[in-house]
């Protein structure tokens, strides 16, 4: 028996890199026209990021020193940021372990930027006009908080709502096919955002999710005095198309001893979860306390933003990036947020009614788009 010819011919057509070659074009003249400055930072670090939602990718080096591939740019722009080098914007490598799936690749492009002065709203309105004049993303696009958003697509409040009841919600939509989460609200949250809200976003228009609950801020500042007198939200969003996220936002925290509590806090976590413990980026920390400017920052799936722009929907990279992975089985986007609340109770992978059922609604939308890590990504 003889053994199947071995496919070496790219995936995507050479029309769909032409493509991309005059969208990166596009990025950098929209860049160009507003000053903001391109650079390029390592992929290799010493540590790397500790939220448990995200798995980095290391490697050995001689004389036995573990190296980190970037899950994104974010702590070496920072330090850039701190040490006065004005609004800045990248387009780069990411590497991110466990993503593996339709509407993932373990390597793949992200474009983040920076800007002083910003808050998260101003640059929701410069990630608006960015997709728009690269992809032909046009608004006017749809701005929810994240209460907003699941009032109106899971029937339940976020904030005020007990876990019992977002549980009901969760099984409902699902079928059932859902852990006992008990009365742990952050996970049944993530649970409805991944597999409920975030595939009814964006279809008639971009919609930016934005306010998020304060123990979802990951590297955003928290609001003490949330939209009309509620709960502390968290300065950050997030930006779908077709129910897929195309960029995560934050309005950046500056605060270095709040930034190291979470990290320490993450870390807590991840011994509960049973994963590996990073080492922190002390050189981050030690930017942050030498004063990060008040700004926003977001990160952009470059590769998304192609598909988008090319009507793509394959999986597992195939037909936006040159080679993409062998395949693999169909995941949910949002995999990182649903798999973690699984292995909280000691199940390994998400049911097949949660990942199959979903992502076959979700490439049901005309644009079929499908690659943020920042935990973002």
């Amino acid at each position: 028996m003889t053994d199947p010819p071995v496919d070496w011919r790219p995936s995507a057509s050479l029309e769909t890199l032409r493509l991309r070659a005059r969208m990166l074009a596009a990025v950098r003249g929209f860049f160009a026209a507003r000053g903001v400055l391109e650079v390029e930072t390592p992929c290799l670090s010493a540590a790397t990021v500790t939220d448990p939602h995200l798995h980095s990718l290391a490697t050995r080096l001689a004389g036995g020193r573990t190296r980190y591939l970037q899950t994104s740019p974010e702590y070496a722009m920072k330090r850039l940021l701190a040490a006065g080098s004005g609004p800045i914007y990248q387009l780069a490598r990411a590497f991110r372990d466990g993503e593996l799936g339709r509407r993932h690749n373990p390597e793949f492009t992200l474009l983040e930027w920076y800007r002083p002065g910003f808050d998260h709203h101003r640059l929701m309105d410069e990630v608006e006009e960015l997709v728009a004049e690269v992809a032909g993303v046009a608004g006017p696009t749809e701005r929810l908080t994240y209460a907003e958003a699941f009032r109106a697509h899971a029937g339940v409040d976020p904030f005020a709502d007990p876990p019992a009841r977002l549980a009901e919600a969760a099984r409902a939509a699902t079928g059932g096919a859902v852990p006992d989460l008990g009365d742990d609200r952050d996970a049944w949250l993530d649970l409805l955002m991944g597999t409920v809200v975030e595939r009814r976003l964006g279809h008639d228009r971009p919609t930016f999710v934005h306010d998020f609950p304060a123990a979802q801020a990951a590297l955003a500042r928290v609001r003490q005095t949330g939209p009309d007198g509620g709960p502390a939200v968290a300065e950050r969003f997030e930006l779908f198309v077709g129910g897929v996220e195309l960029a995560n936002g934050f309005h950046e925290l500056t605060d270095a001893a709040e930034q190291r509590r979470r990290f320490e806090a993450d870390l807590a976590r991840r011994r509960a979860l049973g994963l590996t413990e990073p080492p922190v980026d002390e050189r981050f920390l030690a930017a942050l306390a030498a004063g990060l400017p008040d700004c926003a920052g977001v990160a952009v799936g470059f590769d998304r933003l192609v598909m988008i722009a090319a009507g793509l929907g394959a999986p597992g990279g195939g037909g936006r990036v040159s080679y993409p992975p062998a395949s693999f089985a169909a995941s949910l986007r949002s995999r990182s947020r649903v798999s973690t609340a699984w292995r909280r109770w000691g199940m390994t992978t998400v049911p097949p009614t949660t990942s199959a059922t979903f992502m076959a609604s979700q490439t049901s939308s005309s644009l079929q788009p499908t690659s943020t890590q920042r935990p973002r990504w």
